[in-house]
């Protein structure tokens, strides 16, 4: 773990001045698509979340809010045999017009995953989403809790929420 930290790290963080999608300004950032395209991270880090997921027999399948977090429901349910959705943000004009996209059945259980955390408004409008299409959330799995309110505000919520790393662990990594 402590070298698939580090090699985040190499590949996507930044120091600076950048905007968050919550508005806010931070002197880092963790450009995720810089992780999420190398087959040499996407392997280790599916491993590495598929230890977080609950008992495979508790839900259904992953899913996975547009556009981050899709790499890596890809990887992970190939790690956890599991079929994932994609919760987009917003309908399409064109196509089927679906707010999910995949296979599934209202009822089912589903593992979210986020990829970082920030606040959590993002992942909890992905859960809104599939609870309002049927589907049960049975948890929430991120990447990098930003340690900014994401953590509480998903508990506040009502859901089971957990980390793989924070920015303290990726910023001290070496």
């Amino acid at each position: 773990m402590k070298e698939l930290v580090a090699k985040i790290k190499e590949a996507a963080y930044l120091e600076g001045t950048f905007v968050t999608r919550s508005g806010k300004t931070t002197s880092y950032y963790i450009d995720k698509y810089q992780f999420e395209t190398r087959p040499d991270i996407l392997e280790p880090l599916g491993q590495e979340l598929a230890k977080l997921f609950p008992d495979p027999d508790s839900y259904d399948r992953i899913a996975a809010p547009e556009l981050g977090a899709v790499p890596i429901a890809s990887v992970v349910s190939i790690v956890v045999k599991k079929p994932f959705v994609i919760i987009k943000k917003a309908t399409k004009e064109y196509g089927t017009s679906k707010l999910i996209e995949g296979f599934y059945k209202a009822g089912e259980s589903v593992v979210m995953l986020e990829d970082i955390m920030t606040t959590g408004g993002a992942v909890l409008r992905a859960c809104e989403i599939a609870e309002q299409a049927g589907l049960n959330v049975n948890g929430i799995i991120g990447i990098v809790n930003r340690e900014e309110g994401a953590i509480e505000n998903i508990q506040s919520a009502g859901y089971n929420v957990k980390a793989l790393m924070t920015s303290s662990e990726l910023k001290a990594s070496k």
